[in-house]
């Protein structure tokens, strides 16, 4: 598996450039025709993560790799990526038509009360992949081409319209029937690598001071995967390069900045609910891998 795609690498690998200000842009968006963005030149889909979501409208026939499953589907059908999944797909005939929008979690967070994460399309284990018959088509597709006019109008609102329809295409899909074609993904070791990013996942975010993150060590996912830990490490190095243990330790130290900056839980809170047993260990924890000790983090 590859490494985690960022909004910035899809704009670089897509059109050798970026949006001005991109980095800087927690609530940026964007629409596409999916036949802009594929044909000769354009660089294959790898099979990764990105830090970003992605919802596709895409007629043909295809095959995704998503998490440890593979989805076959021929027709026009509608798919939801989140940034906690890795996935690909691979076209199996000549032409695909369609469209798809980019977006930070932040844009969809700014105008909703729940989390994307809870939709059904969008949570870890869910069903990603929803086939349209011609009438799905057609809704689907206008509000598309309605996001898409918008995204390149002058409009001063425009992003609130756009929210609109994105936030009523969820909807609509929320009344089909997601697509039950899944095969076992034809890589073991990506499988398993998949089922640990899952799983470790499964535990974020920290949302209450008594929450607690339980599993700490690749002996703790192996139990919980029944597979030998010698196994998981060893498909986890392969597909990403890098250790169980150090996969384990980002998530840690992702999740700690989160609860440093946005929450006013004191060092030993966050120290519990992250599994350390003391402050202490905590505090050398994070200062091992951000050289800044968890209260001098919180004054930066």
């Amino acid at each position: 598996m590859g490494p985690t795609e960022t909004i910035a690498d899809f704009y670089r690998l897509k059109f050798n450039q970026q949006p001005a200000g991109l980095h800087h842009d927690a609530t940026h968006i964007n629409v596409f025709r999916l036949e802009d963005c594929i044909g000769q030149g354009t660089v294959p889909v790898q099979y990764s993560r990105r830090d970003y979501y992605k919802v596709s409208l895409i007629r043909g026939d295809n095959l995704y790799h998503y998490a440890d499953k593979s989805i076959r589907v021929n027709g026009s059908t509608l798919l939801f990526f989140n940034p906690q999944v890795p996935y690909n797909w691979e076209p199996l005939s000549d032409r695909q038509t369609g469209f798809f929008c980019i977006f930070r979690e932040a844009f969809m967070a700014e105008r909703m009360r729940s989390n994307l994460q809870e939709l059904p399309m969008f949570r870890i284990g869910g069903k990603p992949a929803y086939p349209l018959e011609a009438a799905q088509d057609d809704l689907i597709s206008g509000l598309f081409e309605k996001m898409l006019a918008e995204v390149n109008s002058d409009y001063i609102y425009k992003y609130d319209l756009i929210h609109s329809y994105l936030s009523e295409l969820i909807h609509t899909a929320l009344k089909f029937q997601p697509s039950d074609s899944l095969y076992q993904h034809p890589d073991a070791k990506s499988r398993t690598t998949a089922a640990f990013i899952e799983l470790l996942e499964r535990q974020f975010p920290i949302e209450l001071p008594g929450q607690r993150f339980r599993l700490r060590s690749a002996s703790d996912f192996a139990r919980q995967l029944s597979v030998h830990v010698n196994h998981l490490n060893r498909s986890i190095r392969d597909t990403t390069g890098r250790t169980t243990t150090a996969h384990i330790a980002d998530r840690l130290i992702s999740e700690a900045t989160a609860l440093l900056k946005h929450t006013d839980w004191n060092i030993a809170e966050i120290s519990y609910c992250l599994g350390f047993d003391e402050p202490a260990h905590f505090t050398y924890f994070f200062k091992k891998h951000t050289r800044l000790t968890p209260s001098a983090f919180r004054t930066v």
